[in-house]
């Protein structure tokens, strides 16, 4: 996915209604004991979820739309992971629906398998990690 805008478009384009599914983290620094480990790799920073919602495709038409929001939270995020969740024959997935796919991908991102999300920065450029 090479845009928010893209992320969008694809949810739109799927039969069942989504819902689309919001992880914001910031980044931790890591104790001198782990940054040593995890030096090779590039990383002085751990992810650290900070908050989590589920938004409607017409609650969110843009990445700017998204920003402001979570900003006027007073969260110091820097990096929010994207996921969609589909609805079945027609209606779109209910809160409790959401609620245990967001919880799901909480878990899944503190992990640290994050690869099965889209992860834009605060700017809303896609992120890419190497590993």
């Amino acid at each position: 996915m090479s845009s928010f805008a893209d992320f969008l478009r694809a949810a739109s384009l799927h039969a069942q209604p989504q819902q689309l599914l919001f992880v914001f983290v910031g980044a931790d620094a890591l104790d001198d004991a782990r940054q040593d480990k995890t030096a090779e790799a590039g990383s002085g920073e751990a992810l650290s979820v900070l908050m989590y919602a589920d938004k409607t495709l017409q609650e969110v038409p843009s990445f700017a739309v998204l920003k402001d929001e979570a900003d006027s939270l007073g969260q110091d995020w820097k990096m929010v992971f994207v996921s969609s969740l589909s609805g079945q024959d027609g209606r779109a997935p209910t809160s409790a629906d959401a609620a245990t796919a967001l919880q799901r991908m909480v878990e899944t991102i503190k992990s640290g398998s994050v690869a099965a999300f889209t992860p834009f920065s605060h700017n809303g450029d896609p992120v890419q990690f190497h590993i």
